[in-house]
């Protein structure tokens, strides 16, 4: 079970108790918008975060290397089959 912290994490400040809410921009009511209409959905937002360096051969060989170490695994294709199961193509464009 979590335990109660008195302070905020290191590099975080405490809100202002009394301090007016800050206006937001029109991108940012937008963002704010499109995240509670997915959580309505139940989907939850995850961040990918990919290097810089992603085209370099040196990425796509350690890329290649990993998608040949699962290609034939039997749990990698029981996972394949299950998702092409569930797939449902109506309404894709």
């Amino acid at each position: 079970m979590d335990k109660k912290v008195d302070k905020p994490a290191e590099g975080k400040r405490p809100a202002a108790a009394n301090a007016p809410a800050k206006p937001r921009s029109a991108s940012a009511e937008r963002v704010r918008r499109h995240r509670e209409k997915m959580k309505a959905m139940g989907l939850k937002p995850v961040t990918i975060w990919v290097p810089e360096n992603y085209k370099s051969p040196e990425w796509k060989a350690e890329m290649r290397r990993q998608c040949q170490l699962i290609a034939n695994d039997p749990h990698e294709q029981q996972i394949l089959a299950e998702i092409e199961d569930w797939f449902d193509p109506e309404g894709w464009k």
